[in-house]
This record gives structure tokens, C-alpha cells and sequence, in this order.
């Protein structure tokens, strides 16, 4: 068998199948597009699945691929064994109502053979027990003889995710030889017999239930076949570690560690996860993850840390991580070029991940050290919950990070009481959020008996409604009184429950004989909208008919706001890249705030870029248009954002002309010139991989804007200019104070110069040192540091000494020669006790340190004993 690279296996088989007539397709991103099922692309044919069911068409109805994959589930394996890892491409050759088994058969058996050469008595084939077909296709067609065809259950050669299209699969092994294990076929070992090729019969599509599966009116072919396996044959390597191209990437971490690959076990295994981490990291940067702490941003943090953690058992000190990750780009940037182009945004984030668990990782291993060593000397092999959280919540440990090291020790960590301790804090969190209206007591209601709310409000500003139910402080009432306060359950409401980050509505209900302001409005998961009231006058009663009545201002400026949530999410990704996602938001009728995945803080530049894009899309007049879709349906049409009701069957997209499109449930203006303006007041991190930009509109942004212009008319007032000369006499006041700073610095040397002259003629010796001490009143802490600067400027074997009172304070400042301290000098020691003198405390490092007091009068007492306390140090 000819020897075959890597990249060499990929392009021969894609030139294969399009010799075949199959559509050659790139690989789609690690992030799904339209497939809200998927965290990331785990199979070749999940980005597919849509071509599958005939809800979208190719120019051909075949095609081939090589699918960028990435699967955590067996990341405990990974490193272990020969072929598991978190990132691989997955070769595929697919059928969407053309061919089916015979061909898909025939294809596979003369690409494995003939293109690749392998070794035809070496194959294995299974077939699902109840696929006749298959079977006799292989025996009859192929050749196979019947004892090198196995015929297996559903567990073993049915494929399907948790829905969609799924069917009975033929898998393809090779014999590796007894080299590696014994066994007679490929259900006895599967280290000696591995699977290279799975070839799946889609018939059916499997349904959310998981139990439904219904026939496919056109069967389709989809084949998977791990291109590292391939090439760990037709290189004749132990595992896909060893591959020739990922040479340089191993003899970096060697290099980089002073170990080498083979020497141990344990060495392997850690290498071989940074070579598999360092390729998954690469690739889910470049498709525009960030780490986070939920979802696929969860999952390349994991990764990031994990292959940090190993690199550390390795001996590896420091950041390490890009420099792996540099070995990767080099192997795959032909077939993906743009890997090379954002190289640069790849380091990046994968530095800034790497840096912000370094600060933390040295801390909780110690403490996870500690704790192991004493568990195991209890003999009681169990780490309790309690540690755990300390190690998530303090160092930022993952939980599976902690399981995976107390893994190694034979040590079994709490998981139960970890998740109680979790809990306890979502708890917290959660409590510590709540604002007022009494908004606890509502948690206890029991609403079930009424019907949900109808929410008119998208329509109109006021409505006829009906009191359906009264509570107060918990308790179903029958009345409320003028004075008190409580919550109104009606039939229909045009207030706006909180909800998708905007506020609740305000406004008032009015009756016969009563009114009531509505504070706050509320709705639960039944869409049971509470009003949280104040009676003004009279008394509330259900089943009667009341006018609801919304403030219209504070609406109004809520839905600038939150319109301009959309326009600012829009302009980020134009600014910054696609792989922004929002992260959360708030809008109320005073500002927005909008939380983004991005890996650094924005410059001045990115920020006004953003402003403008925003205030031009305002400036455009974009018309706001809303439609009900299925969810599927809305997902195709490109909109994004965050939806709290994204698991509904309908959603609501909301279009901002052709500029922005997004599900999204809360009020907007008809037009984007309503919103008036928007400024960005800052932007800021607010978690790792996570930033926060807070603005204002409309009014708010005109009164800041005011607020400017009476600020700048002040300041012409205090400097007496007029007109637009304000810039140039600040100017000219700048370089005015500069040249008198630099003067003062001047007069400042000189007079320290001329005191480290005095100061030098009082000097006494000690222990082969020179002494300088003395007591300079009325010095700051700056000055007196500048002074024991200047004395120490080009001097050897020198200790300061220097004290000062102002304002009834006191300052010590103290500096040991290197050679001082190395027989026993230290500067915080001496310090510390002079301020206990008098009536303070201080401390420092060896060679300098300061300190402070409360009592003047003792200073000159403290300096007495300076002699003696340095005879002692000085040893």
C-alpha cells in the first residue's frame, strides 16, 4: 500500500466523488447556521440536514465533502486511544434522492481499494440485522465473503441524532493485524479492526419524540469516513497523533516542555491532547467562537484549559498555547486559507483566554493539591462539594476540570452537592436582583385557574380591559383600597410585561368612581400579565370594566431604546466580525444596555464607528416591520438574536429595512427616525470574552447633549473666550501648565539636591554601610520618596532613613542596599517598627519600603533607635 498523506487522502477522495458528479462542497463553519438543535457541527452531514428533507436544493442532487467536526463526548478518551479526538474532518459523499445503497456500496469498495490500495482481504463490512439489501449487495456484488460480513443490532448500525433524518448503516473496518490486540473480528477488539467508513441509508426522519420515525418520500445516502483515520492506515501510524503532519506541532511541545514523546505514558497522553485541543481551539476561533461560560463559547474555554492544564503537567511554564496553535495554521491553510487570515484574531482570543486562567490556575491547584493529599490520607477517596464550588466560583474551575485531575487520584468528587451549592447561589442571585412592588409575593401565586393575557399593546397605547383577580401580599383578595397596593390580573392589557430585556410598562387603570397608577407590569410563563397598583382613589373590585391607559412617553422612549438595541447589534457586527453574539440586554426609558461576545475592549475608533453606523441607520428612516413565522421559516430568512420564545411555535422577526433583522418579542418604533439620536456613554468588560456598551436616545441623548453645550459655554466663561477660540486657549492653557510643571520640577531637583548635599555631610557609618537619617518636616510621601531617590542616585552600600510630619501626619521612608539586605537588612521589618513608634504601621518589600503614623512628637525618638535596630538586622 502506497504511502499517503493527510491532505493527500482528502483530495483524492473529494476528486473521486466529483469525477462521480458530485457537487464539491467547502466545509461549512463549526457554527450551525440554521439548526438551533445543534451547539456546534458534530457530523458531516449536520450542516445538510435541510437538503436532506428537500427544504433546500443544490445544482446537483450529490455531493461530497470534507466537514470540519468538533465532539466533546468522548474528550475523556481523547489521548488514550488511537483514534478519538475533539476536532476532525469527516470525509462524505451524499445523496438527496438520487442514489441509494447499490452505488454508494460500489463507490466506497473502489475508492478504498483501488484509489487508496488497501488491502481487500484486510476489509470487514456490517450491515443492520434487518438490511437485506446491504447484505446481499456486499456478498453478491462486492465479493465479501459472508464470514467478514457481520450483521448487527440498532445499537450498532443504526444512525441517527436526536432528530432528524436517520437509517441503517453498513460500517466499514480494516485489520490492523495482531499487533494490535487479539480477537476474531470487529466486535471483539476494536483497537485491531477500526472502523474507517460509515455508510448511513437514510430512510427515515426521526421526530423531537424520539420514538416517531417517519419514512422518507426519497431516501438518501450520507457517508462519513474520518479523514485522520484514513490517513493514520495509509501512513502506517499507531494513532492519529503521529501523522507525519503533525511533527512540527509535537516537536514544538517537546521543545517547549524539554520532554520528549515516548518517554512515558502520562507524557503521551498529555502531549496528544494539546496536539487534538491546540487543532479544535484553531478552528472554533477562526469560525468566530469566544470563550464563555454556556454553549460552544463553554466548550472552547474547556478546551483552552484543558490544554493548558497539560501543558503545565508537562513542565511547560508560562503562556504556551499560540505557539502550538502556530503549528496547526501551516497543515490545513491550503484547504483553509482563511485560517491564515485571521491568524492574528485566532492568537488573540486564545491569548487573552489563556492569560486570565493563568492568574487564577496556580492558586487552585494548590489548594485542590492540598485537599487530595488530606483525602487521601482519610482514606475516604470523596471530594466534597464544597471544594469543588470554592475551586469554580474562586479559581474558576470548571466542574469537569476538578473531576478530570481528582479522576486521576482514584478520588470521586460530590457532584450533588456541588449542584446544591450552584443552586444556592442562582438562589442568591436571584433575590439579590429583585427590586421592590412586592414582585416576591407572585412567585407564590397560583394562576392556573385563569386565562392567559391577551397583550394588545403591539397595537395601541390604551384599552377596555376586566379586573379578573386582585392579590395582595400574596393572598387572593377581593378589594383594593385607596392607599394600598397590589397586583391586577385582567383579560387583556396593553402594558407590556417584562420580558427579552425590556421593562415592564407603566401607566394607570381607571374605573367608576376609582383609579389606580400601575407601577410595574409582569408576566409569567402562561403569559399571565400582573400589574403591579397603587390605588390612587376609591376602591378596585374584580369583574368590573376599567380604561387602561399606558404612559406614553415613558413607552415611547423604552421602544427607542430598545429599537436601537437592534440597529447597535447590526452595526457591531459590521464593525467588529460575525462572530459577535449577544450575550444579553435592558432597556428601560432612560438607556440600553447590550452585552456581545468579543474577545477585547473596543478602541475609540471602533466605538465612534459603531455611533455612526447606528446614528445613519436612524438617519435612513428605516421603516419596522413585523411578521409571525414558524420558527424554522424565520431562522431561514437570516434573522438573529436572542428570543425568549425561541422554542415556541411562532416567533416574531422584527425588520429594520434591509439594514437589521432579529426574533424578538419587545415594542419597537414604526420608524428609525423616531429614535431621534444615539450616543454611546461606554463600553466596557464585564466577564471574560464578554463586553457591555450602555447608550441613550431620543430625549435622554438630547438633555446629555445639553448638558455638553451648557458645560462648554461655562468653561468659555471661566477661561474668557468667545466664538470658537475655546480649543486653542485650552490648548495654549496645556502648554502654559506644562512649562511651569517643568519648571517646578526644576526648582524641586535643585532644592533635593541641595538637601541630599546636606544630608550626605550627616552621614555616619554602620556595619560597612553608610547611614542616612534624618527628619524632614513638612514633606509629603512623594517628596520624601524623591529626596531618598535622589541620595541613592549613584551610591553603593547605602541605607535611608527618612521621616517627615505634616498636618499632624507622619511618613517613613526606608531603602536597604541589595547588599544590606543580603546579611540580613530589611526595610519592611525596620519601617514597621519605627511607625509602631509612632502610633501607626507599615511594611514593605527587603530593599525599600513605607510606612505611616499619627504622633509627631515621636519621631525624633524613633530615629534614636535606628543604630541599634539595624546592628541587630545587619548580622
Amino acid at each position: 500500500m502506497k504511502k499517503i498523506s493527510l491532505n493527500e487522502c482528502r483530495k483524492i477522495f473529494l476528486d473521486f466523488f466529483e469525477a462521480q458528479d458530485h457537487v464539491r462542497l467547502k466545509s461549512f463553519s463549526l457554527v450551525p447556521e440554521d439548526d438551533p438543535s445543534l451547539l456546534l457541527i458534530n457530523a458531516g452531514m449536520a450542516p445538510l440536514k435541510l437538503y436532506f428533507m428537500g427544504e433546500k436544493k443544490m445544482a446537483k442532487d450529490r455531493a461530497t465533502s470534507s466537514q470540519c467536526c468538533v465532539r466533546t463526548a468522548d474528550i475523556d478518551n481523547v489521548g488514550k486511544t488511537a483514534r478519538h479526538g475533539t476536532f476532525f474532518e469527516m470525509l462524505g459523499n451524499f445523496s438527496f434522492g438520487d442514489y441509494f445503497k447499490r452505488e454508494a456500496i460500489h463507490w466506497a469498495w473502489t475508492f478504498l481499494t483501488e484509489k487508496i490500495g488497501l488491502d481487500k482481504d484486510r476489509l470487514w463490512v456490517s450491515v443492520f440485522e434487518e438490511d437485506d439489501e446491504a447484505y446481499g449487495i456486499w456478498k453478491d456484488e462486492i465479493g465479501i465473503s459472508a464470514d467478514k460480513i457481520l450483521k448487527l443490532g440498532k445499537e450498532d448500525n443504526f444512525w441517527e441524532l436526536d432528530q432528524g433524518p436517520c437509517g441503517p448503516c453498513s460500517e466499514i473496518h480494516y485489520d490492523r493485524g495482531p499487533a494490535y490486540g487479539e480477537g476474531a473480528d470487529p466486535t471483539e477488539n476494536s483497537d485491531r479492526f477500526m472502523e474507517i467508513w460509515n455508510l448511513v441509508f437514510t430512510q427515515f426522519d426521526r421526530q423531537p419524540d424520539g420514538t416517531t420515525y417517519i419514512p422518507l418520500a426519497h431516501p438518501n445516502i450520507d457517508t462519513g469516513m474520518g479523514l485522520e483515520r484514513l490517513a493514520l492506515i495509509t501512513e502506517n501510524k499507531d494513532n492519529i497523533f503521529e501523522l507525519e503532519e503533525f511533527m512540527p506541532l509535537r516537536e514544538k511541545i517537546e521543545e517547549l516542555s524539554g520532554k520528549k514523546y515516548g518517554q512515558s505514558q502520562k507524557v503521551d497522553e498529555s502531549m496528544r491532547i494539546i496536539i487534538d485541543h491546540s487543532k479544535a481551539m484553531t478552528f472554533l476561533i477562526h469560525d468566530g467562537v469566544v470563550p464563555s461560560n454556556e454553549g460552544r463559547g463553554y466548550i472552547l474555554r474547556r478546551l483552552i484549559r484543558r490544554a493548558y492544564r497539560h501543558g503545565k503537567l508537562l513542565g511547560i511554564t508560562g503562556e504556551f498555547l499560540t505557539k502550538t496553535m502556530d503549528q496547526v495554521i501551516p497543515v490545513y491553510r491550503e484547504e483553509y486559507p482563511g485560517l491564515t487570515e485571521s491568524k492574528d484574531r485566532i492568537f488573540k482570543i486564545a491569548v487573552r483566554e489563556e492569560e486570565n486562567f493563568q492568574k487564577t490556575i496556580d492558586q487552585g491547584l494548590e489548594l485542590l493539591e492540598t485537599r487530595l493529599e488530606e483525602i487521601e490520607k482519610s482514606g475516604k477517596k470523596i471530594l466534597s462539594g464544597e471544594d469543588a464550588f470554592k475551586l469554580y466560583d474562586t479559581y474558576g474551575f470548571p466542574l469537569d476540570l476538578t473531576w478530570e485531575i481528582t479522576k486521576e487520584r482514584g478520588i470521586e468528587v460530590d457532584v450533588e452537592s456541588f449542584q446544591k451549592k450552584m443552586e444556592d447561589q442562582r438562589i442568591q442571585s436571584r433575590t439579590n436582583r429583585k427590586g421592590g412592588h412586592g414582585w416576591e409575593d407572585r412567585k407564590s401565586l397560583d394562576l392556573s385557574a385563569y386565562p392567559s393575557t391577551q397583550f394588545t399593546g403591539y397595537e395601541t397605547f390604551q384599552g377596555d380591559v376586566e379586573l379578573l383577580a386582585l392579590f395582595r401580599e400574596g393572598e387572593e383578595v377581593k378589594a383594593l383600597k385607596a392607599g394600598q397596593e397590589g397586583q391586577v390580573l385582567l383579560d387583556q392589557t396593553p402594558f407590556y410585561g417584562e420580558g427579552g430585556g425590556q421593562v415592564g410598562d407603566r401607566g394607570f387603570l381607571e374605573g367608576q368612581g376609582w383609579k389606580a397608577r400601575v407601577l410595574d407590569t409582569q408576566k409569567d410563563k402562561d403569559d399571565h400579565y400582573l400589574h403591579e397598583v397603587e390605588v390612587i382613589e376609591g376602591i378596585l373590585k374584580v369583574n368590573v370594566r376599567a380604561e387602561a391607559v399606558l404612559d406614553k412617553d415613558y413607552r415611547r422612549d423604552v421602544m427607542k431604546n430598545h429599537s436601537a438595541t437592534h440597529l447597535l447589534n447590526k452595526a457591531l457586527h459590521q464593525v467588529l466580525g460575525d462572530h459577535v453574539n449577544q450575550a444579553g440586554s435592558y432597556v428601560d426609558d432612560r438607556r440600553l444596555r447590550f452585552d456581545f461576545s468579543h474577545y477585547e475592549a473596543l478602541t475609540d475608533q471602533e466605538l465612534e464607528e459603531v455611533e455612526d453606523i447606528v446614528n445613519q441607520a436612524i438617519h435612513e428612516a428605516y421603516p419596522v416591520h413585523t411578521d409571525l413565522l414558524p420558527l424554522q421559516e424565520a431562522m431561514k430568512t437570516g434573522a438573529i438574536g436572542i428570543f425568549e420564545d425561541k422554542y415556541k411555535d411562532t416567533v416574531r422577526v422584527v425588520s429594520m429595512g434591509d439594514f437589521s433583522k432579529e426574533l424578538c418579542g419587545g415594542t419597537h418604533v414604526e420608524n428609525t427616525s423616531r429614535i431621534g439620536s444615539f450616543r454611546i456613554l461606554f463600553e466596557q468588560g464585564i466577564s471574560s470574552g464578554i463586553r457591555r456598551i450602555e447608550a441613550v436616545t431620543g430625549r435622554t441623548a438630547y438633555r446629555l447633549a445639553k448638558e455638553d453645550r451648557e458645560t462648554i459655554e461655562e468653561a468659555k466663561d471661566l477661561i474668557k473666550v468667545g466664538g470658537s477660540d475655546l480649543k486653542e486657549k485650552i490648548l495654549k492653557l496645556l502648554d502654559d501648565n506644562k512649562e511651569l510643571k517643568r519648571k517646578l520640577a526644576s526648582v524641586e531637583s535643585k532644592m533635593a539636591q541641595d538637601l541630599s548635599k546636606k544630608l550626605e555631610s550627616q552621614t555616619q557609618e554602620i556595619a560597612g554601610f553608610t547611614l542616612v537619617k534624618d527628619h524632614l518636616s513638612g514633606k509629603t510621601m512623594d517628596e520624601l520618596k524623591g529626596t531618598a531617590d535622589a541620595l541613592k542616585e549613584g551610591k553603593d552600600k547605602m541605607i535611608l532613613v527618612l521621616a517627615s510630619d505634616l498636618e499632624g501626619k507622619v511618613f517613613w521612608v526606608v531603602s536597604m542596599d541589595e547588599e544590606a539586605v543580603k546579611v540580613g537588612g530589611h526595610a519592611g521589618k525596620l519601617v514597621k517598627e519605627l511607625a509602631q513608634m509612632c502610633g501607626g504601621n507599615g511594611g514593605g518589600r527587603p530593599n525599600f519600603a513605607t510606612a505611616g503614623g499619627k504622633d509627631p512628637g515621636a519621631i525624633e525618638r524613633a530615629l534614636a533607635t535606628v543604630e541599634e535596630k539595624l546592628k541587630d538586622q545587619l548580622k
